[in-house]
């Protein structure tokens, strides 16, 4: 890909063509180019951003567009070190798992009765066509919600739509206020929308934990002719 679509300003980041191409027209756009002022501005000003410049876009990179049968939308980046690596929910093998995905694992576990992974990287799914997709894709070190409101929740709700404008039937499994927002622009004719209240252990507590979301997501796929995800992690 081009040096053009970092917005960080960074050493070039792979970005799959099948991306790229129908993304184009945004990382030259005017917000985009105001996106990238802020973030080399936060960097000269000495700030830590998470994740590192090259895993910015590393749930595009590991889910290409027509490989999408689900959806997961998070909010923010985790902005502790060593956390962030470019999906929702996820952290590197290694790293502690954090309460919201200890969560997802309960309910997976509850849900479909595969056992827990000692670890929280999810690359897995993300390989078998699960967009673990953010919808801020950069964030401060230690300062939640610190990119809000900069220009990459218009990124993002292009994504979004072009996977919803696409012909093959997807899940879209949101969660928490802010990615509830989503569903208005989503058809629910030809796509299976699921909501809960966020994974967080403040209201996992108030509908996610029982809401069956991952049995409910295979059995759309599965009647659509996609096949279904396998939920488990290898250990």
């Amino acid at each position: 890909m081009s040096e053009d679509a970092n917005p960080d300003g960074g050493s070039a980041i792979r970005l799959r063509k099948e991306w790229l191409e129908p993304l184009q027209e945004e990382f030259d756009a005017p917000y985009m180019r105001l996106l990238s002022d802020f973030l080399r501005g936060q960097k000269a000003q000495g700030k830590v951003i998470f994740p590192p410049g090259g895993e910015i876009f590393q749930a595009l990179e590991l889910t290409p567009p027509e490989a999408v049968r689900v959806v997961i939308l998070g909010q923010d980046p985790y902005h502790g070190p060593g956390q962030a690596h470019g999906l929702s929910f996820s952290v590197r093998a290694g790293v502690p798992i954090p309460p919201s995905l200890r969560n997802i694992y309960a309910e997976i576990t509850q849900d479909v009765g595969v056992r827990a992974p000692t670890h929280g990287n999810l690359e897995s799914w993300a390989r078998q066509g699960v967009l673990l997709l953010n919808t801020v894709m950069t964030v401060e070190a230690s300062q939640p919600g610190s990119h809000q409101n900069k220009g990459w929740e218009t990124f993002t709700d292009k994504i979004i739509a072009l996977i919803a404008a696409s012909t093959n039937p997807t899940v879209f499994m949101l969660w928490g206020a802010q990615a509830r927002k989503k569903a208005v622009a989503i058809p629910r004719d030809r796509h299976c929308i699921l909501e809960a209240p966020h994974p967080s252990p403040l209201s996992a507590h108030r509908g996610f934990l029982g809401c069956g979301h991952f049995s409910a997501a295979n059995q759309f796929l599965a009647a659509a002719g996609r096949g279904e995800i396998d939920w488990s992690i290898p250990q």
